[in-house]
């Protein structure tokens, strides 16, 4: 991930750690082109339309500024299941259940640097309070299905970027 890129996973990163205290869970995404844009959406975990309309949305913005890279980054629950799979849920305001655990799953496009992956995982005190792990980048091989935050961002993205029939990229 080069320097624009982290820097704006850490800026993605901070607003949901601010939403997430004040008890918010937006999903936030970050473009960067001829200019800066910070969208969020309360609805997104809601279901899987929502989510994709807010990505396409993302996506239309982002082609308006002639975006470089953009960070999406979504509140959810993650459950770990032997041997190696890992599902998540959304929110809420339930307790976890056993091998579950609250993590920022973000998604981040650099047109130059590419794809990367990660979370920010948190545990809460007993008053709720969160309390913050700094971003994990995944450093495995990750192929994520149509229903992960990012993928139709990503794929409109991967769009942008292809030659058009008359050889400019659109």
């Amino acid at each position: 991930m080069n320097a624009e890129t982290a820097d704006l996973l850490f800026d993605v990163v901070r607003r949901l750690e601010q939403s997430i205290v004040a008890r918010d869970c937006p999903a936030i995404v970050a473009i960067e082109g001829a200019r800066k844009l910070v969208l969020s959406d309360y609805d997104y975990l809601r279901d899987r339309e929502t989510a994709v309309a807010f990505e396409s949305r993302a996506a239309a913005k982002g082609r308006e500024i002639g975006a470089d890279r953009w960070v999406l980054a979504v509140p959810q629950v993650w459950f770990f299941e032997p041997p190696s799979t890992v599902s998540v849920r959304a929110v809420s305001n339930h307790p976890l259940r056993e091998g579950e655990q609250e993590a920022i799953t973000w998604m981040s496009f650099d047109r130059d640097d590419g794809v990367d992956y990660g979370r920010v995982a948190y545990a809460r005190r007993p008053s709720g309070e969160p309390i913050f792990e700094e971003p994990e980048i995944f450093e495995v091989g990750i192929r994520p299905r149509a229903e992960a935050p990012g993928y139709t961002l990503l794929q409109a993205s991967l769009r942008d970027g292809e030659p058009t029939p008359g050889g400019v990229g659109s």
